[in-house]
């Protein structure tokens, strides 16, 4: 584990910062043809620093770029076993900087620098490493063809990709877009929230110092309408990854049905639950990952469990603890490893999610500039804190009297990314992991899985794909049969 340093040696790092201000093109930095805008840090509203921006005139040469790189092959048509090499250099480099990298996260995000360095920073190097190593041990198939004819399936990489980043978990999204995508050979233009440009732009530097070819990794900073709805709609992209809002994601479907039909793998919105059912046991342990699922990354989490449905013959020995957990997460200046909790992204976020804090709360409640303290309401199932993704460290606590009323409050919802199950029960468990229509489910513990695992959503929170386990190489490449006739011509006319 990384040790951590004290709050003053992260603003010794912060001040001798000097962060990448210009988009990343065709192997080299230049800047975009749309001006600057300053990025800023959350917590103190100070200017980190003014990034330009880019526009469709960057996009277009983004484009044309990353085509002529992936039709000359120096990437798409290496061995799996060479671009795995250069992947895994670019993560030694990674490694190299990542007390840089997580400073330059915590300062652009406002997120805590102890998650930065215990979980983004080393999840991120894990991811890419994963895919690089898996990239050539993944074999194609052959077909039941008989004697007369050999059938290959086979995957070939998609092409130009478009990957659009969300501000919740920068530079982690980005090692879940890059590494199967790099790792299966396609080209890969980054958009980077507008919010979160810093770390992205400068792993691209990384990847180029580390061997990755010109015009296979770009990132083009800019907001939505000037960098995300060109490359949505460019013809030359031939697949869109993107993680954030199920509002957004809807407008990359349009997008694609507007323009070449490109495909599009969406990873959307949640409010997930964690559902507590009577026979729990070890209710400390439940509070643990309760607290935890729902104010990590200060709620700022598509997958958070934002919804607690307990059985009432339980709640309130568990809610005892549960405050009490709550008290032990601090909120305050992210470059302090003390504290648990940092500040939100912005403050048109942050209004968002005070908007939220009405009625009794049973802690928390407050708002403090761009800090929300951890919240718990005790909330009908219909009430907008339990409907609505706050994306803000609000935990709303449904009761529910029986098992099958948990599984059905769980279901009421046009979600379906993840759910946690605490039950003793081998039977409970399983029952409800198969209930609840969700596309990961724990049981006992909260989680996402991990790298080998896929993820994404039922319903309205994903759409065409998975991220993570093999299953994320699927979705950057085409899948192709080649059938072989074997037949003897002089036998005659075999058409097949």
């Amino acid at each position: 584990m990384t040790d951590l340093l004290t709050r003053d040696e992260y603003a010794a790092i912060a001040e001798a910062l000097d962060p990448p201000r210009t988009a990343f093109i065709d192997g080299k930095f230049r800047k975009g043809s749309a001006g600057a805008i300053p990025t800023v840090n959350p917590a103190t509203g100070e200017e980190i620093c003014k990034i330009t921006t880019c526009n469709s005139d960057d996009v277009d040469l983004a484009v044309e770029k990353a085509r002529e790189a992936f039709e000359q092959g120096q990437w798409a048509k290496q061995h799996p076993s060479e671009r795995k090499d250069i992947l895994i250099r670019l993560c030694k480099l990674i490694t190299r900087n990542r007390r840089e990298l997580a400073v330059m996260e915590s300062l652009d995000s406002g997120k805590p620098i102890r998650d930065c360095e215990l979980i983004d920073i080393p999840e991120a190097i894990h991811c890419i490493k994963w895919h690089a190593e898996a990239v050539d041990k993944i074999y194609d198939q052959t077909g039941p063809s008989g004697d007369d004819a050999i059938s290959m399936i086979v995957r070939e990489p998609i092409g130009v990709v478009a990957a659009v980043l969300p501000w919740n978990f920068p530079l982690l999204m980005l090692a879940w877009k890059i590494g199967p995508a790099l790792a299966t050979g396609c080209s890969v233009i980054v958009k980077p929230a507008e919010q979160t440009s810093l770390t992205t732009l400068r792993v691209a530097e990384l990847a180029m110092e580390a061997g990755v070819p010109r015009g296979v990794l770009q990132v083009l900073p800019g907001d939505g309408p000037s960098v995300g709805e060109p490359l949505g709609r460019h013809m030359g992209v031939d697949m869109v990854s993107f993680t954030g809002s199920t509002e957004t994601g809807r407008r990359f479907l349009r997008y694609a049905a507007d323009s070449n039909l490109k495909k599009v793998v969406l990873e959307c919105g949640g409010k997930n639950p964690a559902v507590v059912l009577a026979d729990a046991e070890n209710l400390d342990h439940v509070a643990e990952h309760v607290v935890n699922a729902a104010f990590w990354n200060m709620g700022e989490n598509c997958s958070a469990n934002s919804r607690l449905i307990v059985d009432k013959s339980i709640k309130a020995p568990l809610m005892e603890r549960i405050l009490a957990r709550v008290r032990d997460w601090k909120t305050g200046d992210p470059l302090d490893p003390a504290n648990h909790l940092g500040a939100l992204i912005d403050a048109e976020h942050c209004s968002k999610v005070a908007g939220y804090l009405t009625g009794n709360a049973l802690t928390g409640g407050t708002q403090d500039g761009p800090y929300v303290t951890p919240t718990v309401y005790e909330v009908g199932k219909d009430d907008p804190k339990a409907r609505e993704e706050i994306f803000g460290p609000v935990l709303s606590v449904i009761e529910a009297g029986s098992y099958e009323e948990a599984i059905a409050i769980a279901n009421d919802t046009d979600y379906g990314l993840a759910a946690s199950v605490f039950t003793a029960g081998t039977r409970n468990a399983l029952r409800a992991a198969r209930d609840i229509r969700a596309g990961t489910v724990t049981v006992n513990c909260y989680g996402e899985g991990d790298i080998s695992t896929p993820f994404g959503g039922y319903k309205q929170s994903g759409f065409g794909g998975r991220d993570n386990g093999l299953a994320a190489h699927d979705q950057y490449t085409e899948l192709k049969t080649i059938w072989i006739d074997l037949s003897d011509p002089s036998e005659g006319d075999n058409v097949g």
